[in-house]
């Protein structure tokens, strides 16, 4: 008689089956559906979404940095050196980045949080990582408000910044999942000086909105101008006709944190408070109904 089997494990205990090909669809579908169910535990109804660069450092400590490899003598070349040092000022010269990213998430999570609704609304939201991610949770928790951290696992880690609100604090597989959380809950975009992944996100959101494929106005906000006008042509698009004159109100560009916060609150304001539903005003995550297929 052959041996007694033991029961074989439940297809939703099966580790092995989850981390196969065969399992990729439902690790989709979980990275959908636990961040939702955080946010509607957490009172989740809508984002502003800060985008920048990972790799500015606050004035404090590039100051630092430079001070130390100025004072400091190293057995590098002259030339190698000079290059240091030239690093060094120039994250000396951007960490005004950071520090505007900081001051404007605090004045809009003091001015959200003050808003009477049952839902937190235009909660800050980034990429969960270091840089402009790091400053704008870190402004938000200042201010004494949540703020949300959408990480992504990298072969090259990427440690969620201690700024996010731990119940906030996710971390994602899937590049196209986190994006559509990024896109899912926001209201406004913030986009401060970046890379590739910066662009990639203002880009994406912009087509979406130029395509008329969202079902809410988002705001959009280009921070550092003098930064962007440098890295990008946008007027050259248009002049060779590849988008419409029209699309260049997709977005603005702004210079200092007041600037920006007037214009996301008078935007916000007009669009998702003072003209906006009862219905939208109470539910959660009220773009879910309202999503074009």
């Amino acid at each position: 008689m052959p041996d007694k089997l033991n029961p074989a494990p439940l297809a939703y205990r099966n580790p092995a089956f989850f981390d196969s090909p065969d399992g990729r669809i439902l690790r989709i579908l979980a990275e959908y559906q636990e961040p939702l169910a955080r946010f509607r535990r957490e009172q989740i109804q809508d984002t502003v979404v800060f985008f920048g660069s990972a790799r500015f450092q606050g004035q404090a400590s590039a100051k630092e940095k430079l001070s130390i490899l100025e004072k400091n003598r190293t057995e590098a070349s002259n030339a190698q050196r000079d290059q240091l040092l030239k690093r060094a000022r120039t994250a000396v010269e951007m960490a005004r980045y950071y520090e505007d990213a900081r001051r404007l998430a605090f004045l809009l999570t003091e001015w959200s949080t003050q808003i009477p609704a049952r839902r937190r609304r235009f909660v800050v939201t980034t990429g969960g990582g270091p840089g402009i991610m790091e400053a704008a949770n870190l402004g938000a928790h200042e201010a004494g408000g949540k703020s949300i951290g959408l990480n992504i696992n990298l072969p090259f880690e990427q440690n969620p910044n201690s700024y996010i609100t731990p119940a906030l604090n996710f971390e994602f597989h899937y590049f196209f999942m986190r994006k559509f959380w990024f896109a899912y809950l926001a209201k406004a975009l913030v986009i401060f000086p970046g890379g590739f992944g910066t662009i990639d996100e203002l880009f994406e959101i912009l087509t979406l909105a130029q395509t008329d494929k969202l079902a809410k106005k988002i705001l959009v906000v280009i921070y550092g101008s003098e930064y962007w006008h440098r890295i990008m042509n946008f007027q050259a698009f248009v002049d060779a006709g590849t988008v419409s004159p029209d699309d260049l109100n997709l977005f603005k560009f702004v210079d200092t944190p007041e600037d920006a916060f007037t214009f996301l609150r008078d935007g916000l304001t007009e669009y998702h408070l003072g003209g906006s539903s009862k219905k939208e005003k109470e539910e959660v995550l009220p773009e879910i109904a309202k999503t074009r297929p």
